[in-house]
C-alpha cells in the first residue's frame, strides 16, 4: 500500500479529522490510499471503542455485513470486513455460518483492527479548539494528549494547522430530563443502556426493574434480563413512548429510504418538510428487529408451560412525567398514559434507560468558527450535499461533518449502510477527483415526480463553490 508523504515541517495538512468512531475511521480507511492526501484524526478516547455498553452476547447490527467500514465504496479496499476474516483465518467460518446480519461484538472488533492498524489515528488526544485563521488561509486545531510521553509536559498543547477539517464526534447518550436529577446521581440505580454490561451484574440483584424505552435497546436489555429472571418471579415493567412495540420496517423497498437516491431527495425538501418527516420515519431507525421481537414473545411464552402468566409488564404508549428517589433506595415513576390520558406511579429498585441518542452539539468545538457558519430557520448549521457545512465565502477551507446531518440529509444520517458512500463522497469533493466512482442510482424507487438533478463532478479545491441550499 502507498501511504501519503509527511508534510514539509510547518505545512498544513490536508485534513483533520476530529473523533474516531465508525463514520471517521472509514473515512481513513478510504483516505488511506490516496497517496496525495495528507490526513490525521484525532480522538480523546484511548482506543476504539464502540457502544461497549451494548455489546449483549448474541445481539447483532441492523444492517448487513456488507455495511462495513469500505465495501459499498470500494469492496477491493484493506479494510474491509471480508478482508478482516481472512487476516484471522476465520473466513470460512464465517462462509458456513451463512451469517447476512453479524454480532455488534464482531462489528467492534473488526473495526478496532482497523484501528489498530491503520495509520494516521491519534487516540488520547483532546480537540479542544478549531478556528479559521483568514492570514494564512488555514483552520488552526488546538489538541492536547492526554496520555505523553515520560519527561514531556503533563497535558501540553499542541496546534495543527490544516486547509480542511471534518466533524465525526458521534452522539451522546440521551436521557429525559424528567429523569436526569436521578441518573447523575451518585449511587442511585438509574443508568443509561449505554452502560447497561457495566452494571448488569448488580442489576440481576435487583427486585424489580423497569426498561424505559421502547426501540432496540430497550427489547434488547429486557430480554437480557428476562432470560436470566427465575419464572414467576421476573418482576419486570417494560414502558415506551412510541404507540407500539413496533418492528423496524425492514422490507426491500422501505430500505430504499438508506440509498444515496433517497438522501439526495431528502435533501432538496424544503426545511419545515424535512421536519414533518424525520419523526414520522421513526419505524424506519427507531423499531425493533423482527426477530429481537419474536424471541421476547417465544421467552414469554416458555414461561407460561406450566400454567401462571410471567411477572411482567409491557406497556407501549407510556412517558415519565416526573421521578424521585424514595426510601429504601427505590425510585418512584410518575407515568402518563398517552392515549388514555391516564397517570399512575410506579415504584421499582432500578431503572435502565433505553431511552437512545443524539447528535452531539456542533456549537461548543465550533465556537470559534461561529461568526463564519451559515444557519436554518432553526438556528441549526446548513449542510450542502456534500456534507460539508456552509461558512462565509472568505472560509477557502471546508468543514464537513459525518453523522450529524439528520436535519439536512434525512433517516440514513447515522445508518452504517450509508457510512461507506458518504466517506467517499466527501473524498470526492476533497481531492477534485473522483477518487471512488459512485453510482448514479441506487434505488428502483423514484422519490419525486422530477427526476433528480444530475450529480456536480467534484469541486475544484482551488476554491470552494457556492453549494446548495441545505
Amino acid at each position: 500500500m502507498t501511504h501519503p508523504p509527511h508534510p514539509e515541517p510547518g505545512a498544513p495538512r490536508d485534513l483533520v479529522g476530529i473523533g474516531i468512531g465508525p463514520s471517521n475511521l472509514s473515512l481513513a480507511a478510504l483516505a488511506h490510499p490516496l497517496a496525495e492526501l495528507d490526513a490525521v484524526f484525532y480522538e480523546q478516547r484511548p482506543r476504539f471503542d464502540w457502544h461497549p455498553g451494548l455489546l449483549i452476547d448474541g445481539a447483532t447490527l441492523q444492517v448487513p455485513f456488507l455495511a462495513d467500514l469500505v465495501t459499498l465504496a470500494d469492496p477491493t479496499s484493506p479494510w474491509s470486513f471480508p478482508n478482516y476474516l481472512k487476516t484471522h483465518e476465520r473466513l470460512f467460518p464465517f462462509y458456513f455460518a451463512e451469517r447476512f446480519h453479524i454480532q455488534r461484538a464482531e462489528y467492534d472488533a473488526y473495526c478496532r483492527w482497523v484501528s489498530q492498524n491503520l495509520p494516521g489515528l491519534r487516540f488520547h488526544h483532546r480537540v479542544d479548539a478549531v478556528r479559521w485563521n483568514p492570514r494564512h488561509d488555514v483552520f488552526e486545531v488546538d489538541h492536547t494528549r492526554l496520555d505523553p510521553p515520560a519527561g514531556t509536559p503533563a497535558h501540553g498543547r499542541t496546534r495543527t494547522r490544516t486547509r480542511n477539517i471534518v466533524l465525526g464526534i458521534g452522539t451522546a447518550p440521551h436521557v429525559p430530563e424528567a429523569l436526569r436529577p436521578l441518573a447523575e446521581a451518585p449511587g442511585v440505580p438509574v443508568i443509561h443502556a449505554a452502560d447497561y454490561l457495566r452494571h448488569r451484574a448488580t442489576l440481576r440483584t435487583a427486585g424489580h426493574i423497569t426498561v424505559v424505552g421502547s426501540g432496540q435497546s430497550g427489547a434488547e436489555v429486557f430480554l437480557d434480563l428476562l432470560r436470566h429472571r427465575p419464572a414467576g418471579q421476573e418482576r419486570l415493567h417494560w414502558i415506551g413512548r412510541t404507540e407500539a412495540f413496533a418492528p423496524m420496517e425492514y422490507s426491500k423497498l422501505g430500505l430504499e429510504h438508506f440509498t444515496p437516491d433517497y438522501t439526495r431527495y431528502f435533501h432538496a425538501l424544503a426545511e419545515p418538510v424535512r421536519d414533518r418527516l424525520v419523526p414520522a420515519q421513526w419505524q424506519l431507525h427507531k423499531g425493533i428487529d423482527a426477530d429481537t421481537l419474536a424471541a421476547i414473545h417465544d421467552e414469554l411464552y416458555r414461561r407460561t408451560l406450566n400454567g401462571g402468566w410471567p411477572d411482567t409488564v409491557l406497556t407501549p404508549g407510556v412517558r415519565v412525567r416526573t421521578a424521585g428517589r424514595i426510601a429504601a433506595g427505590q425510585v418512584e415513576l410518575h407515568l402518563e398514559h398517552l392515549q388514555q390520558g391516564t397517570r399512575t406511579r410506579l415504584t421499582t429498585d432500578a431503572v435502565v434507560l433505553a431511552t437512545g441518542y443524539r447528535e452531539r452539539p456542533l456549537d461548543a468545538i465550533l465556537t470559534a468558527l461561529d461568526p463564519y457558519l451559515r444557519r436554518d430557520d432553526s438556528g441549526r448549521p446548513r449542510i450542502d450535499q456534500e456534507y460539508r457545512l456552509l461558512l462565509d465565502p472568505c472560509v477557502t477551507g471546508s468543514a464537513y461533518v459525518q453523522n450529524a446531518e439528520l436535519h439536512t440529509h434525512g433517516v440514513g444520517a447515522p445508518d452504517l449502510g450509508l457510512t461507506a458512500w458518504r466517506s467517499a463522497t466527501i473524498l470526492n469533493s476533497l481531492t477534485g477527483k473522483e477518487q471512488y466512482p459512485l453510482p448514479a442510482r441506487t434505488a428502483f424507487t423514484t422519490f419525486g415526480l422530477q427526476p433528480p438533478a444530475p450529480r456536480a463532478a467534484p469541486a475544484d479545491r482551488t476554491g470552494q463553490p457556492a453549494p446548495p441550499t441545505g
